[in-house]
């Protein structure tokens, strides 16, 4: 039987929910070319986009601009549509989910060539500074706002759909952990797509609703990160990946002085954090969650390396995973991953995913060492090891590897590991590569590391 959480009981009987926290018809919600944008000004765009938008069940939120998207995305809500977010923006990914959700369209602040198909190209979004005063539109709680995929990292990218009540909910966390280090109001530079669900959690309902500005560009480059953060004004936030920490970190550009700096999508190494902390010289934090889930736990691994959850969340260890309950959830979540419970239930340790989990010859390992040990290797930059699907002669699924490292052939690396690992998990394959096939916020689709080993 389903657990009903009393504040879901309580939204629920509120039927309708605001789009937009604007007390202050001047609070500035994003910026942009080096201008603020109050809620005036967006949500007059707002409602300019709505009004051209056609009768559809959904629309694929092609925006690379994040004010463009925070605009179409709420404009698409406020049709009584979905934001469907592939879990990429190559065609093909887009044309699955379209084909998906059919009379669907896909919108965007680019003309696109290919285009997909329906694809409409959004107004310019002219500033006008007198802006008159648009009243906020109130949102059904139950109506879903968008539908997020999963990364495919671990095989087909699934659909999770969200509403506007489960949307709010998952911010609540999120904007308290923030207003602890960076104070009540607070600016916001990312360099995660809004498509994904870590980026709708910290770059689009962050403005939404609470005191926060957001940079409407997607720096990559880390000179570019630096412009960014400069355009806005302190306190400022950075939200990013590993990945992008550890461009930053090799790169040894100063950054302008930020408050935080929060990291998700992938484990985050000790000695990166600490790394970045001491050249940033600010609290790197890590949120833990899914798509399914939403973020639901943070940490600061330079300081502890247990979760800490958010209110009113719980998790019942299992045999195959964790049951996750949450404000945001209608109903209880299981994940793969493994964990073990601590300070009554409040906190936990991160044991592994049911799915990285390897037993051997009567051994035990698991993917995420192997793969931390194969980065540890001098000369090493980027890398990953992995199970493969089919099962050799003897019923064993092989071990495989994939190495970015110029300046060692495969024999070494492979050396390297025999002095640290069992050889029972020496991955054979491995292959050495120029680059990982990773997505826009750093991760690995199964499929494409699987076409990388030939």
């Amino acid at each position: 039987m389903a657990i009903v959480h009393h504040s879901l009981e309580r939204e629920l009987a509120q039927a309708v929910l605001p789009l937009l926290h604007a007390r202050d018809p001047q609070r500035v919600v994003a910026w942009r070319h080096g201008e603020a944008v109050g809620a005036a000004q967006f949500l007059a765009h707002v409602e300019q986009v709505a009004a051209l938008l056609p009768e559809a069940p959904a629309a694929v939120n092609l925006c690379e601009d994040r004010y463009a998207f925070l605009v179409a995305f709420c404009a698409i809500a406020r049709r009584g549509q979905a934001n469907l977010l592939p879990p990429s923006r190559a065609p093909q990914a887009v044309e699955e989910v379209m084909a998906a959700h059919p009379g669907s369209y896909a919108l965007g602040e680019l003309a696109l060539s290919p285009a997909p198909h329906g694809y409409r190209k959004l107004p310019a979004l002219d500033a006008c500074h007198d802006a008159a005063p648009v009243a906020v539109p109130e949102i059904p709680v139950g109506q879903t706002v968008a539908i997020g995929y999963t990364s495919g990292s671990t095989g087909t990218p699934r659909a999770n759909a969200k509403s506007w009540r489960s949307l709010r909910a998952c911010s609540a966390g999120t904007l308290a952990m923030l207003g602890a280090v960076a104070g009540g109001r607070f600016n916001v530079v990312a360099t995660v797509p809004p498509q994904h669900i870590y980026g709708i959690e910290m770059s689009v309902l962050l403005p939404l609703l609470g005191e926060v500005g957001v940079h409407a560009g997607r720096p990559f480059f880390p000179a570019d990160v630096a412009a960014a953060l400069a355009e806005v004004p302190a306190p400022r936030v950075l939200v990013t990946t590993p990945v992008h920490l550890r461009a930053l970190v090799a790169a040894g550009m100063p950054l302008p002085p930020l408050a935080a700096m929060l990291s998700a999508t992938a484990p985050l190494p000790p000695e990166l954090a600490r790394a970045a902390e001491q050249a940033f010289g600010a609290p790197l934090l890590e949120v833990f969650g899914s798509t399914e889930t939403c973020a639901f736990a943070n940490r600061r691994v330079t300081a502890d390396t247990d979760w800490t959850l958010y209110e009113d969340v719980r998790l019942h260890p299992q045999p195959d995973g964790t049951l996750v309950e949450a404000p945001q959830l209608d109903a209880p979540v299981v994940l793969a991953d493994i964990v073990s419970l601590h300070d009554g239930g409040r906190r936990f340790r991160l044991c592994g995913r049911n799915t990285d989990l390897l037993e051997i010859a009567g051994k035990r390992a698991s993917l995420g060492d192997l793969t931390r040990r194969l980065l540890a290797i001098p000369g090493v930059e980027d890398g990953i090891v992995f199970q493969l699907d089919a099962a050799d002669a003897a019923g064993v699924r092989r071990i495989a590897a994939l190495a970015v490292a110029p300046a060692l052939d495969e024999a070494a690396i492979l050396d390297a590991l025999r002095r640290a690992i069992d050889p029972v998990f020496l991955p054979r394959p491995l292959r050495r590569v120029p680059a990982l096939p990773r997505n826009d916020t750093g991760k690995l689709p199964r499929a494409a590391l699987l076409s990388m080993l030939g």
